[in-house]
Protein backbone atom coordinates (compact mmCIF):
# COMPACT_ATOMS: atom_id res chain seq x y z
CA UNK A 1 0.00 0.00 0.00
CA UNK A 2 3.07 2.45 0.95
CA UNK A 3 4.29 2.10 -3.11
CA UNK A 4 0.61 3.10 -4.16
CA UNK A 5 0.17 6.12 -1.83
CA UNK A 6 3.49 7.37 -2.87
CA UNK A 7 2.14 6.76 -6.60
CA UNK A 8 -0.79 8.80 -5.57
CA UNK A 9 1.09 11.54 -4.19
CA UNK A 10 3.33 12.22 -7.20
CA UNK A 11 -0.20 12.00 -9.50
CA UNK A 12 -1.58 14.23 -7.32
CA UNK A 13 1.50 16.67 -7.59
CA UNK A 14 1.36 16.67 -10.99
CA UNK A 15 -2.02 17.17 -11.83
CA UNK A 16 -2.11 20.26 -9.12
CA UNK A 17 1.07 21.72 -11.12
CA UNK A 18 -0.97 21.00 -14.21
CA UNK A 19 -4.05 22.69 -13.03
CA UNK A 20 -2.07 25.75 -11.30
CA UNK A 21 -0.32 26.68 -14.49
CA UNK A 22 -3.08 25.47 -17.11
CA UNK A 23 -6.03 28.10 -14.83
CA UNK A 24 -3.63 31.21 -15.81
CA UNK A 25 -4.84 30.33 -19.55
CA UNK A 26 -8.30 31.97 -18.35
CA UNK A 27 -7.00 35.01 -18.18
CA UNK A 28 -5.20 34.33 -21.64
CA UNK A 29 -8.59 33.87 -23.04
CA UNK A 30 -9.96 36.91 -21.40
CA UNK A 31 -6.97 39.47 -22.59
CA UNK A 32 -7.29 37.67 -26.30
CA UNK A 33 -11.22 37.69 -26.11
CA UNK A 34 -10.98 41.41 -25.41
CA UNK A 35 -8.35 42.38 -27.60
CA UNK A 36 -10.62 40.93 -30.29
CA UNK A 37 -13.38 42.50 -29.39
CA UNK A 38 -11.80 46.01 -29.20
CA UNK A 39 -10.33 45.46 -32.54
CA UNK A 40 -13.37 44.52 -33.87
CA UNK A 41 -15.51 47.58 -32.67
CA UNK A 42 -13.14 50.22 -33.19
CA UNK A 43 -11.43 49.17 -36.38
CA UNK A 44 -14.16 47.04 -37.88
CA UNK A 45 -12.04 44.13 -38.59
CA UNK A 46 -11.51 40.74 -37.12
CA UNK A 47 -9.83 37.19 -37.13
CA UNK A 48 -11.31 33.98 -37.37
CA UNK A 49 -7.44 33.06 -35.67
CA UNK A 50 -8.11 34.93 -32.35
CA UNK A 51 -11.75 33.70 -32.51
CA UNK A 52 -9.99 30.01 -32.79
CA UNK A 53 -7.61 31.13 -30.13
CA UNK A 54 -10.06 31.56 -27.32
CA UNK A 55 -11.66 28.58 -27.90
CA UNK A 56 -8.41 26.75 -27.74
CA UNK A 57 -7.35 28.21 -24.62
CA UNK A 58 -11.21 27.48 -22.85
CA UNK A 59 -11.09 23.87 -24.42
CA UNK A 60 -7.10 23.57 -22.73
CA UNK A 61 -8.61 24.80 -19.39
CA UNK A 62 -11.78 22.90 -19.53
CA UNK A 63 -10.14 19.31 -20.25
CA UNK A 64 -6.46 20.00 -18.43
CA UNK A 65 -7.77 21.67 -15.37
CA UNK A 66 -10.63 18.55 -15.02
CA UNK A 67 -8.21 16.40 -13.29
CA UNK A 68 -6.98 19.33 -10.72
CA UNK A 69 -11.23 19.93 -9.97
CA UNK A 70 -11.11 15.97 -9.34
CA UNK A 71 -8.20 15.73 -6.74
CA UNK A 72 -9.85 19.06 -5.05
CA UNK A 73 -12.89 16.80 -4.49
CA UNK A 74 -15.01 20.31 -6.97
CA UNK A 75 -16.65 17.55 -9.29
CA UNK A 76 -20.29 17.62 -9.45
CA UNK A 77 -21.65 15.08 -7.32
CA UNK A 78 -25.03 15.02 -5.98
CA UNK A 79 -25.00 16.12 -2.83
CA UNK A 80 -28.66 15.83 -1.99
CA UNK A 81 -27.21 11.95 -1.91
CA UNK A 82 -23.90 12.14 -0.67
CA UNK A 83 -24.69 14.84 2.23
CA UNK A 84 -26.91 12.06 3.63
CA UNK A 85 -23.83 9.60 3.72
CA UNK A 86 -21.05 8.70 6.61
CA UNK A 87 -17.18 9.86 5.52
CA UNK A 88 -17.10 5.89 4.66
CA UNK A 89 -20.21 5.36 3.04
CA UNK A 90 -19.20 8.25 0.77
CA UNK A 91 -15.80 6.84 0.44
CA UNK A 92 -17.54 3.21 -0.67
CA UNK A 93 -19.50 4.70 -3.16
CA UNK A 94 -16.48 7.01 -4.22
CA UNK A 95 -14.71 4.23 -5.39
CA UNK A 96 -17.13 2.15 -7.09
CA UNK A 97 -17.96 4.83 -9.10
CA UNK A 98 -14.36 5.62 -10.27
CA UNK A 99 -13.55 1.92 -10.51
CA UNK A 100 -16.79 1.08 -12.65
CA UNK A 101 -17.55 4.71 -14.82
CA UNK A 102 -14.76 6.73 -14.48
CA UNK A 103 -11.92 4.88 -15.47
CA UNK A 104 -13.34 2.66 -18.30
CA UNK A 105 -14.88 5.76 -19.28
CA UNK A 106 -11.66 7.74 -19.42
CA UNK A 107 -9.61 5.09 -20.79
CA UNK A 108 -11.98 4.64 -24.00
CA UNK A 109 -11.64 8.43 -24.26
CA UNK A 110 -7.56 7.67 -24.94
CA UNK A 111 -8.38 5.24 -27.11
CA UNK A 112 -10.71 6.97 -29.15
CA UNK A 113 -8.73 10.21 -29.04
CA UNK A 114 -5.27 9.15 -29.77
CA UNK A 115 -6.10 8.19 -33.43
CA UNK A 116 -8.53 11.26 -33.72
CA UNK A 117 -4.96 13.59 -32.60
CA UNK A 118 -2.68 11.53 -34.87
CA UNK A 119 -4.54 11.81 -37.93
CA UNK A 120 -5.15 15.70 -37.04
CA UNK A 121 -1.40 15.82 -36.37
CA UNK A 122 0.50 13.83 -39.13
CA UNK A 123 -2.11 15.27 -41.98
CA UNK A 124 -0.98 18.94 -40.70
CA UNK A 125 -4.98 19.44 -40.76
CA UNK A 126 -6.21 23.42 -40.31
CA UNK A 127 -9.49 24.76 -39.59
CA UNK A 128 -12.08 24.82 -42.46
CA UNK A 129 -12.56 29.36 -41.63
CA UNK A 130 -10.74 31.11 -43.88
CA UNK A 131 -7.12 32.38 -41.86
CA UNK A 132 -8.24 29.40 -39.17
CA UNK A 133 -5.78 27.83 -36.98
CA UNK A 134 -4.14 24.10 -37.33
CA UNK A 135 -6.22 21.64 -35.52
CA UNK A 136 -4.11 19.42 -33.50
CA UNK A 137 -3.19 21.69 -30.48
CA UNK A 138 -7.25 21.08 -29.51
CA UNK A 139 -7.31 17.78 -30.40
CA UNK A 140 -4.13 17.01 -28.23
CA UNK A 141 -6.05 18.48 -24.86
CA UNK A 142 -8.37 15.83 -25.35
CA UNK A 143 -6.37 13.23 -25.24
CA UNK A 144 -4.08 14.77 -22.46
CA UNK A 145 -6.80 16.05 -20.49
CA UNK A 146 -8.37 11.84 -20.20
CA UNK A 147 -4.99 10.76 -19.17
CA UNK A 148 -4.94 13.14 -16.78
CA UNK A 149 -8.04 12.78 -15.81
CA UNK A 150 -7.27 8.92 -15.18
CA UNK A 151 -4.28 9.21 -13.58
CA UNK A 152 -6.01 11.08 -11.28
CA UNK A 153 -9.11 8.94 -10.85
CA UNK A 154 -6.34 6.09 -10.23
CA UNK A 155 -4.93 8.40 -7.53
CA UNK A 156 -8.52 8.83 -5.98
CA UNK A 157 -8.94 4.74 -5.95
CA UNK A 158 -5.69 4.23 -4.16
CA UNK A 159 -6.80 6.97 -1.12
CA UNK A 160 -10.42 5.78 -1.18
CA UNK A 161 -8.71 1.85 -0.77
CA UNK A 162 -6.45 3.45 1.40
CA UNK A 163 -8.99 5.07 3.69
CA UNK A 164 -11.08 1.85 3.45
CA UNK A 165 -8.53 -0.19 4.80
CA UNK A 166 -6.90 1.89 7.24
CA UNK A 167 -3.94 2.63 6.24
CA UNK A 168 -4.93 6.44 5.62
CA UNK A 169 -7.05 8.28 7.60
CA UNK A 170 -10.41 9.84 6.59
CA UNK A 171 -10.41 13.37 5.97
CA UNK A 172 -12.34 15.64 8.36
CA UNK A 173 -14.75 17.70 7.20
CA UNK A 174 -12.67 21.11 6.97
CA UNK A 175 -9.21 19.66 6.11
CA UNK A 176 -9.09 18.09 2.27
CA UNK A 177 -7.78 14.63 1.07
CA UNK A 178 -3.66 14.77 2.56
CA UNK A 179 -1.70 11.85 1.88
CA UNK A 180 0.24 10.51 5.40
CA UNK A 181 3.52 11.37 4.64
CA UNK A 182 6.14 8.75 3.30
CA UNK A 183 9.16 7.76 5.77
CA UNK A 184 11.93 10.43 4.89
CA UNK A 185 9.82 12.61 2.92
CA UNK A 186 9.00 16.32 3.75
CA UNK A 187 5.74 17.45 3.31
CA UNK A 188 4.85 19.74 1.37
Amino acid sequence: MRALLSLARAIDRVNGWIGRVVAWLILAAVLVSAGNAVIRKSFNMSSNAWLELQWYLFGAVFLLCAAWTLRENEHVRVDVLSASLSTRGRAIIDLALHVLFLLPFAGLMIWLSWPFFMSSFLSGEQSSNAGGLILWPAKLWVLLGFISFAAQGLSEIIKRSAQLSGAMQFPTDDAEDELPPVAGEAKS
